[in-house]
């Protein structure tokens, strides 16, 4: 892990971060693929997880063989129908809530940057308002800045850039991530990053992140010398 950095400011993933619908993503494609009697594994999970729709549309069709049956236009399509009955049940992954609030509670600006476009977003945060409207703004993947999605550092600059006296400085900037590409569109930016990989996620690709927890429930403010949580010990 880096030595204890001076981080001013703080972002947020949103899929599989701070909201469980990854899920939905791999039960959707589960179902899709199954037509053309092929399995959905996390070798190829991984390649998709955090690129803008249309990029991991691309990698789905193609890497799973199904490109000239189902474009991935087709796919998303398909996609769209399903997914858009999931996406308000969505729930807060484990230590969400808790940190979101105690980063606000602390002062700290935080702001969600995501892959998710608008139309996804609202779906899925409308049980959450509360947390979701803690952020100092949020820089969605079809943001007109965001020219191309994770790992280009597109929309991590973009929230940087739009924080109070924006830029902020990169190397003050802690970015919280759970799918490969994200981890490396923040190192991309210049920033630090802490991993929160799903279990099933091989270990070779979780190399570059500058801190790995197996949850949010996990993480020390004071790693990166920002305010500690309050002491609940009685």
């Amino acid at each position: 892990m880096a030595a204890k950095a001076s981080i001013s400011h703080v972002l947020f993933d949103m899929d599989g971060l701070l909201l469980d619908t990854e899920k939905f993503y791999t039960e959707v494609q589960e179902i899709i693929l199954a037509r053309y009697n092929k399995t959905f594994d996390w070798s190829l999970k991984a390649k998709m997880m955090g690129k803008k729709a249309i990029e991991s549309a691309r990698v789905f069709v193609e890497e799973t063989g199904i490109s000239d049956s189902l474009s991935a236009e087709d796919f998303l399509v398909e996609r769209e129908e399903m997914l858009q009955k999931l996406f308000p049940t969505s729930e807060l992954m484990p230590g969400a809530s808790r940190l979101v609030k105690h980063l606000h509670a602390s002062g700290i600006p935080i702001c969600v940057a995501t892959g998710s476009h608008r139309r996804h977003f609202e779906l899925k945060t409308q049980r959450h308002g509360e947390i979701f409207s803690l952020m100092h703004h949020v820089v969605l993947g079809d943001d007109p800045e965001v020219k191309q999605g994770k790992p280009s550092p597109d929309v991590f600059l973009a929230a940087a850039r739009r924080f109070e006296g924006g830029p902020v400085d990169s190397q003050k900037i802690l970015v919280f991530e759970d799918a490969p590409a994200g981890v490396g569109a923040a190192k991309n930016a210049g920033m630090y990053v802490v991993m929160v990989p799903d279990p099933r996620l091989n270990i070779s690709l979780q190399k570059s992140a500058d801190q790995v927890l197996s949850s949010l429930l996990d993480f020390n403010p004071s790693d990166w010398g920002l305010p500690p949580f309050p002491d609940t010990t009685v």
